[in-house]
């Protein structure tokens, strides 16, 4: 929000006070001047129209009819009322009339601000400064666009300025400070806190003269002086009140220093306060020097007696344990989880599954206990002591989840079935079923159990985001949107209200949906809006910059700043940018326009079956088009309903009005690879360490053609994971676009030549793709990634191609679900040419016996006839319950 009325209250009085400012063209006399105040006054209890009407006032006497001052008061206002067009007409004018009025160029930069030009509206506010210079809150609105914008040279000129001006003031001193500690000069930093320190009172509790005794000592810190960040915590011990910190600070201060000690006496303090923390058994074990399992051992027992129920001293241990102790205390460990019915228990023991002894081990005991309880209702052969039924219960609950991790997926269907007719209402079941679905390639069916799941407890919000996950998994956008408008707010779609919320996993979600559907206008609609959250979240910086000065929170602001400063390399930034960039290379490479123009020519082609099946398609893509398309004028209508009572109540408007994101404009850019780089440029400068980051960036320079930024995304690539696979293809497509691309200059292929890394030097794409699939010759993935590129590279040995990605011998590793289906999407999709088309049946009846419950290998009459026999038993359920009822 614009915060501008003790901006202009300070202006006029330092125009009628101080008498420093350049006067204005024409002078106000008293009455036009009260008038004046008076439109400051209604601007500030935003009442516009009255403001309006003053401002009319003045303007319609001839006298001042073209008094700059009120011109631009006047546009500020419109502007608030959304009349942009007349504000920035009204402001021009002002200025036009009054280049001399700081008030007028203070006016204009407000005005850019609003609209977040930036750099526009900081050249407005030294324009300003140049008629007064000494204006505080020119200074203090300049400043706040510095910091926003990371000019942290220009911020610190001004917050010097600013400390010249208000040396009394708290946040002239606090913001000088910041402006060195973020440039990175720790001593002048330091020397202005600790003069600053120095001014303030020092009661027996205060916590914001805590908070900046804290802040000091992370300056002192970053510095490098572990040893006087050490001394200044001592010193300050009394007046620091969060002693959390403080205690966790020395304690690593101690480490650093090699005072282990001292270290131990204060972790041992700190686990008294909480003794299932992890990190401070891990600091606890460096301070003891203890370097073995039985070292270490003896810690973790130790707290066991101290501490009875707290559960990391018993957990901790497993992960370092082997052998015979291990054997004991895990199996103790499990066995009184399932006594006590722990849900998250595979997943609080899913890190041991890394390491294949104890993925084992955990499989003999849980095997044998289920067998024990089944046989004599104890978890020891002996029969002694007895279970209680609910431990059966949560066997089957974790041993289905285990069978689920090493994907047998039948077994662990087996087993959730048992426990379900066990305990028929237990939720837990019913949402580990619809995983187990998901996870085997059926996620119609997993949809249908969390949506069981779901219908057994309502008011469970995580149960209904899983469920509504689930169905954006399974393409189904509308129905999710039905299950989250259960919590959003009422009489407005699911849908905004969720953009509004900035709920980014669901529209992630969706985005990935509409991509599987086809419909990529209405993903690269998600994808927009996620990237305006982010943006967003950057713009709300605004709020803090005041706020943290005022409140002391300097070391949370410190944070933030270095947060914002890496905010686009967030997961759900990468995710969104991927989806984004691989629908725009979709786009270049099929334009809308042509691929439908294909269809129609290639309907020619197909036989009589294949082409009704393509008309039944049509027909019903028709009507539930026409279906959603009714649905959105609904919600249209409660939008606008929804609008025109939010003008009522508000009537400024904070931001300006955003471009409307229009999916069949979206889908049909002029360049798409230029829209994908706009996605690509935030990974490439946050998100380095990210193998994804420079494939995609290979994929968008190979269709540019720039062989230089593919050879650097290359390297890059071979810097972060050289063994990746996709990178491999990378590279060949690479060697094979050099050699053969005539549009290349000698001397350009000179550079290449000597820029390429060691292992390339000489080598042509052929022989690269030979050694790395004589290397990989029993990975699956690696396979499928050689016979690709040799498909694009070698079209004659196309045959080898297809046998080679085909293949599913037993002993491949990774022959798992998803690289198979990905095999049979690049055969459908043309990859492997006609030939690869031709295999596609045969490939998905070898994987049918491999994957039974994996839907993209069925038939399509198959997965209809389930669909029915699935919906007569459900009727017939239903009917039974009717008839019970009755």
């Amino acid at each position: 929000k614009l915060i501008l009325l003790d901006s202009l209250l300070q202006e006029n009085r330092t125009q009628t006070e101080l008498g420093t400012i350049m006067p204005s063209n024409v002078t106000l006399p008293p009455k036009e001047n009260a008038l004046f105040k008076r439109i400051l006054k209604c601007y500030e209890q935003k009442q516009y129209k009255n403001g309006l009407k003053f401002a009319k006032q003045i303007l319609t006497n001839p006298k001042f009819s073209e008094h700059g001052e009120t011109q631009a008061m006047k546009g500020l206002i419109l502007n608030c009322l959304g009349r942009k067009e007349e504000a920035y007409d009204h402001v021009r004018r002002g200025l036009t009339n009054d280049l001399k009025s700081h008030v007028c160029w203070h006016v204009y930069g407000l005005l850019q601000r609003s609209d977040k030009k930036y750099a526009e509206a900081i050249k407005c506010y030294r324009n300003a400064l140049k008629w007064d210079k000494d204006n505080i809150q020119i200074l203090r609105d300049l400043s706040l666009l510095q910091i926003q914008m990371r000019d942290l040279e220009g911020y610190k000129e001004t917050r010097h300025q600013l400390f010249q001006l208000r040396p009394t003031q708290r946040a002239s001193w606090i913001g000088f400070a910041m402006s060195y500690h973020l440039m990175e000069d720790f001593e002048m930093a330091l020397k202005i806190l600790e003069e600053f320190r120095k001014t303030q009172k020092k009661p027996t509790y205060d916590y914001e003269y805590s908070e900046l005794l804290l802040y000091q000592n992370m300056v002192i810190r970053e510095s490098g002086d572990v040893d006087a960040a050490l001394s200044h915590l001592e010193l300050y011990e009394q007046a620091i009140c969060d002693k959390i910190t403080f205690k966790e600070t020395k304690g690593r201060y101690l480490l650093q220093l090699g005072r282990l000690k001292e270290a131990e006496s204060l972790y041992v303090e700190l686990l008294k306060r909480n003794p299932e923390n992890h990190e401070y058994y891990k600091q606890l074990e460096v301070a003891r020097e203890a370097n073995t399992s039985e070292e270490k051992l003896a810690i973790y027992v130790e707290y066991q007696e101290k501490f009875p129920r707290a559960q990391a001293p018993k957990r901790l241990p497993l992960n370092f344990l082997t052998g015979a102790e291990l054997e004991t205390r895990l199996s103790t460990y499990i066995r009184a989880a399932l006594r006590k019915g722990v849900p998250p228990l595979f997943v609080d023991l899913r890190p041991l599954y890394l390491v294949p002894e104890k993925f084992q081990l955990i499989e003999t005991l849980l095997t044998s206990f289920l067998d024990n309880q089944l046989k004599v209702s104890s978890f020891e052969s002996s029969g002694s002591p007895q279970e209680s039924p609910t431990s059966l219960l949560w066997t089957y609950y974790f041993l289905s989840q285990h069978y689920d991790y090493k994907s047998d997926y039948q077994g662990a269907l087996d087993l959730v079935n048992t426990a379900i007719e066990h305990t028929p209402t237990l939720i837990e079941l019913f949402t580990l079923k619809g995983k187990i679905y998901k996870h085997a390639g059926d996620p119609e069916e997993a949809v249908k159990w969390l949506d069981e799941a779901q219908s057994m407890d309502t008011a469970d919000r995580y149960i209904n985001c899983k469920a509504a996950k689930y169905m954006l998994r399974a393409n189904k956008v509308a129905e999710a949107e039905a299950m989250c408008g259960k919590f959003t707010r009422e009489g407005v779609p699911a849908m905004d209200n969720l953009n509004e919320m900035q709920c980014m996993w669901f529209q992630s979600e969706c985005a990935l949906a509409y991509q599987r559907l086809g419909q990529f206008g209405e993903s690269l609609k998600k994808c927009s809006e996620i990237d305006r959250h982010f943006t967003e979240i950057i713009e709300d910086q605004f709020d803090f910059h005041t706020y943290c000065m005022r409140k002391m929170t300097l070391k949370a602001y410190v944070d933030l700043l270095r947060l914002e400063n890496q905010l686009r390399s967030h997961k759900f930034y990468e995710k969104t940018a991927a989806v984004a960039i691989k629908t725009y290379i979709r786009l270049h490479d099929k334009p809308l326009q042509e691929a439908d123009s294909n269809n129609d020519k290639n309907c020619d082609e197909l036989d009589p079956s294949e082409l009704k099946k393509r008309k039944n398609k049509a027909k019903k893509a028709k009507r539930k088009a026409e279906q959603e398309k009714a649905m959105a004028e609904q919600d249209k209508k409660r939008k606008e309903l929804h609008n025109k009572n939010k003008k009522k109540n508000e009537e400024e408007l904070d931001s300006p009005a955003k471009d409307e994101l229009i999916p069949e404009k979206l889908e049909r850019p002029e360049e798409p690879l230029e829209e994908a780089a706009k996605f690509l440029t935030p990974l490439l400068t946050l998100a380095t360490n990210n193998i994804n980051t420079h494939l995609l960036a290979f994929e968008i320079y190979l269709r540019k053609g720039k062989v230089l930024l593919m050879l650097r995304s290359i390297k890059q690539g071979l810097v972060v994971d050289p063994t990746n696979y996709q990178l491999q293809s990378c590279i060949g497509r690479f060697l094979h676009f050099v050699a053969t691309s005539s549009t290349i200059p000698d001397e350009l292929k000179k550079v290449l030549r000597s820029s390429l890394p060691p292992t390339l030097e000489g080598k042509t794409c052929s022989e690269l793709n030979t050694d790395f699939l004589a290397k990989h010759k029993e990975e699956l993935p690696a396979q499928v990634i050689g016979a690709r590129v040799l498909a694009a590279v070698e079209p004659k040995r196309m045959e080898e191609a297809v046998k080679m990605a085909t293949q599913l011998d037993p002993s491949l590793i990774n022959r798992n679900l998803e690289t198979c289906r990905e095999v049979l999407e690049l055969l459908n999709q043309g990859d492997f040419g006609v030939l690869g088309k031709n295999s596609a049946e045969k490939y998905k009846e070898a994987c049918r016996e491999i994957f039974p419950i994996a839907k993209c290998f069925k038939n399509s009459l198959v997965v209809v006839s389930e669909k029915e026999v699935t919906n007569n038993l459900s009727n017939q359920t239903s009917s039974q319950e009717r008839d019970i009822e009755s």
